[in-house]
């Protein structure tokens, strides 16, 4: 098998099996245990491991981006509930705050890159601050980048912490984070990215058009410069926020007799935007 694929969650798991029996993503195994419950020794033979799986974004977004099944890669999207400002404040002291539980498993491993995202809050950058130092102390390279989904083509904010570790053993083939030859990410983005990738936002809304979209129309505006996009075609579901936010068409009826609809808007809501994480993928590829 080329994956392992960790994923608490039994729907999440079962979506998984079933993104990988219709070749979705890369081939491989789901596991469905507590992260804390998985050895090092158990991951020999995965070339890919991604953890906090999800319904499998990472690796859906890896192909996007155009690295292989085959091209060594962890990932991971630690639990954003203690650190989100919607979540409880919990923070460190949360028991979903399971970055020791992963962190052990990329000490004693020591994968050549390591792809991860966080929720972009104060608290999110306490948390980045720990990993970085972590990850540093086990002799990675670290460099972390603050994405709106909105620089990407989404007509929704979702601010992310998207971040890179390199090994010393892959920086010594040659291979080099662009901070280390100070490259800002921006200018690979637009040397080398796709179409996608160039509109890049940050999070002061640094892109015009991903400025609209940040402060426009209840968040319901397309980019003004991307035509038609794999959101063209969207629904658009009216939160109790007063926000409405774009589901994959035919989501509705929300009722008794449509089945594996809340399911399916609950994996997406815990998902990346993969057009946003191939675009950071592939501008590390460029460096």
């Amino acid at each position: 098998m080329t994956a392992y694929y960790n994923e608490i969650d039994p729907k999440a798991a079962a979506w998984l099996r079933e993104l990988i029996k219709v070749g979705a993503i890369a081939p491989g195994d789901v596991d469905e245990r507590d992260i804390r419950d998985v050895r090092p020794a158990e991951l020999d033979g995965f070339t890919q491991c991604h953890f906090f799986a999800g319904i499998g974004v990472w690796s859906y977004a890896l192909r996007l981006a155009g690295w292989s099944d085959t091209e060594p890669v962890w990932t991971g999207s630690c639990p954003c509930q203690p650190f989100s400002a919607a979540g409880k404040g919990g923070g460190f002291d949360d028991e979903r705050h399971l970055w020791p539980a992963w962190f052990h498993l990329i000490e004693e491993r020591r994968p050549a890159v390591v792809f991860g995202e966080q929720v972009a809050s104060p608290d999110g950058l306490k948390w980045l601050d720990l990993v970085q130092t972590d990850l540093e102390a086990t002799d990675h390279a670290f460099a972390p980048f603050d994405l709106c989904a909105a620089g990407f083509g989404a007509p929704h904010i979702r601010q992310r912490l998207y971040w890179v570790a390199e090994s010393s053993s892959q920086r010594l083939e040659g291979q080099r984070l662009c901070v280390l030859e100070g490259r800002p990410l921006e200018a690979v983005l637009e040397a080398g990215g796709s179409s996608e990738a160039r509109r890049l936002a940050n999070a002061d809304g640094g892109n015009a058009c991903a400025e609209g979209l940040q402060r426009g129309w209840q968040q319901r505006q397309l980019p003004q410069d991307s035509g038609a996009s794999f959101w063209s075609d969207c629904d658009w579901l009216y939160c109790r926020d007063d926000k409405y936010r774009p589901v994959e068409p035919g989501s509705f009826p929300l009722a008794h007799g449509a089945p594996a609809r809340v399911g399916r808007l609950r994996g997406y809501g815990n998902g990346l935007v993969a057009q946003q994480a191939a675009a950071f993928i592939e501008a590390y590829k460029h460096c």
